[in-house]
């Protein structure tokens, strides 16, 4: 398999509920961390994470992305295709969608938010397919969150992106939230640093 840089206008990015469930089970695959989640961390507290099994949480992603229906009224991310294969998944959603978002200290330090204003969404995930990781698909997802949260009727997107270092590594487990520099280069801009290693970045429509 190649290791070529895929550039952004290469992916074909398409709302979760145009696609098959089958597509998006693939992306997640079921070998590692995100099939285990099936980016349910976000959406849930505690207690309801620790007692739900990874099927359970794979049905719940189903069901809220709306695969399979593209008259659905509502999906919670998009899907990438390269060349007709899908390599990333976006979660991309009104704030007030994350739950434990909501009751997590890091977004909210140093800033005086209204965390119940609905028109302000989020990107709490950006994962790319095993086989196809370090070729740059982040950067084509969070370019498309743009377009879809604002033509959705958002007035701003939000991502609490990781601070990287050349040379020092880091768990996807830890960056599944993205890196600053893939935020900047779709256009975010940074508001805060509530940690050493976490940013608040943002785009105001």
């Amino acid at each position: 398999m190649s290791d070529a840089p895929i550039p952004p206008e290469a992916l074909d990015v398409r709302p979760a509920n145009e696609v098959p469930w089958d597509d998006l089970r693939t992306v997640f695959g079921t070998t590692d961390y995100p099939g285990r989640c099936y980016c349910r961390r976000y959406k849930v507290l505690d207690h309801q994470w620790s007692a739900a099994t990874p099927e359970e949480r794979a049905g719940r992603l189903r069901e809220q992305s709306g695969c399979g229906n593209p008259g659905a009224d509502s999906t919670t991310g998009l899907v990438a295709y390269l060349d007709g294969d899908p390599v990333g998944w976006a979660a991309v959603e009104p704030r007030t969608a994350y739950p434990r978002l909501l009751r997590t200290r890091v977004p909210w330090t140093g800033r005086d938010e209204d965390k119940a204003d609905d028109g302000v969404w989020a990107v709490t995930c950006l994962l790319t397919r095993r086989g196809f990781r370090r070729r740059g698909v982040t950067y084509g997802l969070a370019r498309a969150t743009v377009p879809f949260a604002r033509e959705r009727g958002a007035r701003a997107l939000e991502a609490y992106a990781m601070l990287t270092t050349p040379g020092v590594e880091i768990t996807w487990g830890e960056l599944h939230v993205g890196s600053r520099q893939v935020f900047a280069e779709a256009g975010f801009t940074e508001v805060s640093r509530p940690t050493l290693r976490r940013v608040v970045m943002r785009i105001d429509f």
